[in-house]
């Protein structure tokens, strides 16, 4: 360690000592961590759909009525002045193109409460209305599972919890006999309810297909979306949704839909739980693993299983995506698949597309 010089001062028999520090000469090196950063975490880029969820809509609290006599220079009993409280604000749900999914909503949500009264006969404030956004086609049920609320156009509200009413102030309660009312009204506590909410139409376009068959490999090739992506099956166990934008400013929602198995409508595998995301898409998109033997036979199981649970889904667009065509034995199973369906088959290779960073035809003419 450098020394540093110090220097003395005499008053009044005292000594002051004081420090003065020399320059300090600062390196433009870097300090180097003995061990190395903690990678990035991937918490962001496993995020998912949510298309229901619980919630409890509680009103806002209205204000008290407030006890108060007016008392004047020229009059010291000038009579009640206790003004009224305030009304609580509702709790509204309100249906939008710009919200996707259920996943900004809190499981609880509350208004404002109103504001007290004050004297000289002056109100309280009333609460603004707290506007919740929801996805078009959102519904509510309640806890008796019927449905009171179904949000299918642009701007339909749903009011799920009333705030209370504000209370009235003595001067409310003067009358012939009583001129000087010590008494006032306190607020109203606000509805509290609890619903259960579903979006029932979650996109315009379903990803599904047997487990490990390249339903989030596609959908990170044409969107910003990402899903997880691994090599075992049930790698996607909620739905995600991706956007693909084009300059004509038309946007298609795409779902990966979790994967189907034999008896899925008997609530094998992940259940019906999940066969319930395909009556909100309008087309469906089969993606079949064309490396696989015999893939015709997966789409015969799929259709099988929708039309177990809903028949009418087997009136909905519907279009094959041969996936893993550049494998070498996906050449001859396409041939044959061609060969037993009658429905129109895309040919694709997921892996290869999303690592080429191919994007979408900037029209959206095709897609109509």
């Amino acid at each position: 360690l450098l020394r540093i010089p110090t220097r003395s001062l005499m008053r009044c028999k005292t000594v002051i000592t004081l420090e003065v520090p020399q320059k300090v000469h600062y390196s433009n090196q870097r300090a180097v961590a003995l061990r190395s950063r903690k990678p990035k975490s991937s918490v962001r880029e496993g995020q998912f759909f949510v298309d229901s969820r619980n919630v409890r809509a509680i009103g806002g609290k209205g204000g008290d009525g407030c006890i108060s006599l007016l008392q004047l220079w020229a009059n010291d009993r000038a009579g009640p002045d206790g003004g009224d409280g305030g009304n609580g604000g509702h709790v509204i749900f309100q249906a939008t193109h710009g919200v996707r999914d259920l996943q900004a909503i809190g499981s609880v949500v509350r208004a404002d409460n109103g504001e007290d009264g004050q004297n000289k006969d002056c109100h309280g404030k009333c609460a603004e209305h707290t506007i919740i956004k929801v996805p078009l086609g959102t519904i509510f049920r309640n806890q008796g599972g019927q449905i009171v609320g179904d949000l299918g156009r642009e701007g339909l509200m749903f009011i799920a919890a009333r705030g209370g009413a504000g209370g009235r102030g003595n001067h409310f309660f003067v009358s012939d006999t009583i001129q000087t009312p010590r008494v006032c009204q306190y607020g109203a506590d606000g509805e509290n309810i609890a619903y259960h909410v579903e979006v029932q139409s979650i996109a315009h376009i379903g990803l599904l297909g047997m487990p490990n068959a390249g339903k989030s490999t596609l959908l990170r090739a044409i969107t910003r979306a990402k899903p997880k992506v691994a090599p075992y099956p049930f790698t996607t166990l909620k739905p995600h949704l991706g956007i693909v934008h084009y300059d004509d400013y038309v946007q298609i929602a795409i779902a990966d839909l979790p994967g189907l198995i034999p008896g899925s409508h008997r609530n094998r595998g992940l259940g019906i739980q999940f066969l319930k995301h395909v009556e909100r898409c309008n087309t469906l998109l089969f993606i079949l693993d064309v490396s696989a033997q015999e893939p015709w036979k997966h789409f015969e199981q799929l259709q099988f299983e929708l039309s177990q649970f809903n028949e009418s889904l087997m009136e909905r667009t519907q279009i094959i995506v041969a996936n893993k065509i550049d494998l070498p034995e996906s050449e001859e199973n396409l041939r044959e698949l061609r060969e037993h369906v009658n429905v129109p088959i895309l040919e694709i290779s997921a892996k290869k597309w999303y690592k080429s960073q191919y994007t979408p035809r900037k029209n959206s003419t095709n897609l109509r």
